[in-house]
């Protein structure tokens, strides 16, 4: 094989070995959030979290977390298509929080790992920041988000399990 021939597989090679490395390498354990998660952790672990069922609304922000069960993608009837197209074989649903909240950056964290839409005043919100990890018992991942004082609905898609816990807390 000619040296140029070999360089060229090499590289490849070496980019398709990168791939999976940066893939695996995601953060592992509480401590690898971005900021301290204890509220929220305690938040998505309370034993008195109510459970909504997909499609319900909430009145006010629970002052703890609470579980949503989700449906098959189908049957969920989200009211905004969701950014991220959930696959097969996975769980979704909403909530629609009817009364305003206080303006303000709140988190929204999550138990396990799903896509989250949060639709205000008919516009979908991008998160102000973002921090996920693995293997840290009753969260997994946590987002920053400005709201106005405005009902909204949070949707969640993508989910591998049929409930998932929530949290909505402000920032302090």
């Amino acid at each position: 094989m000619p040296s140029r021939s070999r360089l060229l597989l090499a590289v490849a090679l070496s980019l398709l070995g990168a791939n999976s490395v940066f893939a695996a390498e995601e953060p592992s354990g509480c401590d690898k959030f971005k900021w301290d998660i204890t509220h929220e952790r305690a938040a998505l672990t309370a034993q008195d979290r109510a459970k909504i069922s997909s499609g319900n609304e909430i009145a006010a922000l629970p002052t703890s977390g609470f579980t949503l069960n989700l449906v098959a993608p189908a049957d969920a009837k989200l009211p905004t298509a969701p950014e991220r197209a959930p696959k097969d074989g996975t769980f979704a649903g909403f909530t629609k929080v009817t009364t305003a909240p206080k303006a303000g950056l709140y988190t929204i964290s999550l138990s396990a790992g799903g896509w989250v839409d949060v639709v205000q005043d008919g516009h979908a919100l991008k998160p102000k920041a973002f921090s996920g990890a693995t293997d840290c018992d009753g969260i997994r991942k946590t987002m920053k988000y400005e709201l106005a004082a405005k009902p909204f609905v949070l949707q969640i898609s993508g989910t591998k399990e049929n409930a998932i816990s929530i949290a909505i807390l402000p920032t302090e």
